[in-house]
C-alpha cells in the first residue's frame, strides 16, 4: 500500500529536474523577517528560551556535536568532503526529558561568507524523508542561502539514520504489490484490511515503545533542542510540503524562537485525513488535466481514457518483461511521480502509450522509483516512516463503512485518483498499535516573526488552497502568502526568478514581500 498523502522527499528530488523559465514580480514591502545577527557556534547561552515546557536539562542542552565526515550507506554514497555528519541526543519521549534518549541524524555544509546569520534547517517532507540523504542532493539549489547559513538537516525520529523503522522486509513488500487498493469484492476487502494489519503489528515489532514517540509534535520539539545546541537563538527553517506543518507545529509550541521561516508546498492545516485525501484528489486531477491540455488532449477525454485503461488492469494486469506485472495499484502510483515536476511529463506520455499498447514495464519503473524499489528488489523505508509518523499524528479513523459512502464523492472528485485516494482514508492507519493524537495540527504563533508562505497553483500533491490556510491560521501579521502560478511539487528552484528572488531576499535580508504577492 502506497500513500500520496504529503509525500515530498520525492517531489523535492523531482525539483531538481526542473528546468529554468523566466518569473514575474512585484514590489516588495519592508519588515522583520526574524533574528538577522550573527552567532558563533556553540551551545545556547540559556536552556530557558524553551518556551513549550520546563527547562531541559543540561545533559541535553550542553551536549557537543562531534561534526565529521559522512559516511555512505547500503542506500546511498557518502556525499563529498564539504558535508559533516553528527548525532544529536533527544528525550525518547519529552515528557522525561531525563529519561532515555535516543539519537537524531544530522549533517551539514557550513556557511561560506563572513557574514553568517546561523544554521539554516530543513525538512524535506513526507512525513519520513531522510534530510541526511536528501540535503547534499539540494544542496546546488540552495547555494546562495549558504553564503549566510550553516545549511542542516537531519533525519527526524523513527527515520534512516534516526531510529529508521522498518515494518516489513523486501520478499513482503513485493508481495503486498498484489493487494488491491480499491477493493470490489469481499474477498478484496478482507485482503486490504488484513494487509493493513498486518503491517501494523510488523511496525509495532519494529519500533517498539518509539512507536508513540514519532509525532509530529516530538520532532518540532526535536527542532527547538537542535537550535539550542546548534546555538541559534532563533530557528530559521525551510520546510517542504509535510515540512510545512512541522514549521507551523514548532511556530505554535515556539512562536517566540521563530526567526525567518520559509513554508513551501504547504499542507493545508485545516484538512483532517478525509479532507487531506479530497485536496489531494483535487490536486491531482488539476495536475492531470494540465499535463493533458499540454498534450493537446481534452482534459474529460483523456481522463476517460486513463480511467478506462485503470480499470482494465483491474482484472487484466498488463506483462513487464519480467515476472512482475503491472496491476493497477502499481499503475496509478506510475502515473503519480511524472506529475510531481512538469519536466517529467513526458515520461508519462511515453509510459501511457506504452501501458496502451499491452506494455506495462515503463509504468512499473516509475511505480518502482515512487515506492523506492532498486533493480535488486530491495525497497526503501520512507514509506514505512510516512506510515508511522502520520498514524501517531491522525486521530480519524474511517471505516470501511464510512469509506464507501465516501467514494462517489471521491471518484467525482477525480475519476483516476478518487477511489484510490477515497479507499486509504480507511486503510492507512486499519487497526494501528497506538491511539492518534489529533484531527487537526494547531499552528497559531501569536507574536512569532513574519512566516512566508509560498503556494503553487499548479502543485499537485498539496493544492495552492493550502498556502492561504496556513498563511491565516498562523495568525494575523505572521503568515505571509507568496503564490506561484506554474507546475509541480513545490516553488522554490523549480525554475521562477521571481519566488527564488523573492526567498532568497527574505531568508538572507529579512525583507518581507507583501502579503499576497504572485509571481507569474
Amino acid at each position: 500500500m502506497t500513500r500520496f498523502v504529503r509525500w515530498t522527499a520525492l517531489a523535492a528530488a523531482a525539483a531538481l529536474l526542473v528546468g529554468a523559465c523566466s518569473g514575474g514580480s512585484s514590489d516588495d514591502g519592508k519588515g522583520d523577517g526574524g533574528d538577522g545577527e550573527t552567532h558563533a557556534a556553540g551551545p545556547s547561552s540559556s536552556p530557558s528560551d524553551t518556551e513549550a515546557g520546563a527547562a531541559l536539562p543540561a545533559s541535553l542542552t550542553s551536549q557537543k556535536l562531534d561534526w565529521e565526515g559522512c559516511k555512505g550507506t547500503a542506500d546511498s554514497p557518502a556525499p563529498s568532503s564539504e558535508w559533516q555528519c553528527a548525532t544529536l541526543k533527544v528525550p525518547l519521549d519529552w515528557a522525561k526529558p531525563e529519561g532515555k534518549t535516543i539519537g537524531l541524524a544530522l549533517i551539514r555544509a557550513e556557511a561560506r561568507g563572513d557574514d553568517r546569520i546561523g544554521s539554516l534547517l530543513f525538512n524535506f517532507g513526507g512525513p519520513g524523508g531522510s534530510g541526511v540523504s536528501m540535503m547534499p542532493l539540494y544542496g546546488a539549489t540552495v547555494s546562495p542561502l549558504r553564503e549566510r547559513y550553516d545549511l542542516v538537516s537531519w533525519d527526524p525520529r523513527g527515520v534512516g539514520g534516526s531510529e529508521g523503522v522498518r515494518c516489513r522486509g523486501d520478499k513482503a513488500i513485493e508481495s503486498a504489490e498484489s493487494v488491491d487498493a480499491t477493493p470490489d469484492t469481499a474477498a478484496e476487502e478482507a485482503a486490504y484490511f488484513q494487509d493493513a494489519t498486518d503491517f501494523g503489528k510488523g511496525c509495532q515489532k519494529a519500533a517498539g515503545e518509539l512507536l508513540a514517540h514519532v509525532s509530529t509534535t516530538d520532532t518540532a520539539r526535536d527542532m527547538d533542542l537542535m537550535r539550542q545546541v546548534l546555538g541559534d537563538r532563533k530557528t530559521h527553517y525551510f520546510g517542504i510540503s509535510y515540512g510545512t506543518e512541522l514549521g507551523g507545529v514548532y511556530a505554535h509550541l515556539f512562536p517566540k524562537n521563530v526567526g525567518r521561516l520559509i513554508l513551501d508546498a504547504v499542507v493545508d492545516p485545516s484538512a483532517d485525513t478525509v479532507g487531506h485525501a479530497e485536496n489531494q484528489a483535487r490536486g491531482f486531477q488539476r495536475a492531470l488535466d494540465d499535463y493533458l491540455k499540454s498534450t493537446g488532449q481534452d482534459p474529460e477525454q483523456g481522463t476517460r481514457k486513463i480511467a478506462a485503461l485503470l480499470k482494465d488492469l483491474d482484472a487484466n494486469p498488463l506483462p513487464t518483461g519480467t515476472s512482475r506485472k503491472l496491476t493497477q495499484t502499481l499503475a496509478v502510483t506510475g502515473i503519480v511521480l511524472p506529475l510531481y515536476s512538469k519536466a517529467s511529463w513526458p515520461t508519462l506520455t511515453s509510459a501511457l502509450k506504452a501501458a496502451e499498447e499491452g506494455d506495462g514495464s515503463e509504468l512499473l519503473t516509475l511505480a518502482d522509483g515512487y515506492n523506492e524499489r532498486d533493480t535488486s528488489g530491495r525497497y526503501g523505508t520512507t514509506t514505512h516512516s510516512q506510515r508511522v509518523i502520520s498514524c501517531l499524528d491522525d486521530k480519524q479513523r474511517p471505516t470501511a463503512a464510512e469509506t464507501k459512502k465516501l467514494l462517489p464523492t471521491f471518484e467525482k472528485l477525480s475519476p483516476v485518483f478518487g477511489a484510490f485516494l477515497g479507499w486509504d482514508t480507511a486503510g492507512w492507519c486499519h487497526d494501528w498499535p497506538v491511539a492518534g493524537q489529533r484531527d487537526t495540527p494547531e499552528v497559531s504563533a501569536p507574536g512569532a516573526a513574519p512566516v512566508l508562505v509560498v503556494g503553487n497553483t499548479g502543485d499537485p500533491a498539496t493544492p495552492y488552497e493550502g498556502a492561504r490556510k496556513m498563511a491565516d491560521e498562523l495568525g494575523k501579521g505572521v503568515g505571509v502568502e507568496l503564490t506561484w502560478k506554474g507546475e509541480g511539487h513545490g516553488a522554490y528552484g523549480s525554475g521562477s526568478d521571481c519566488v527564488d528572488s523573492t526567498v532568497n531576499a527574505y531568508l538572507l535580508k529579512g525583507t518581507v514581500p507583501k502579503d499576497g504577492k504572485v509571481c507569474s
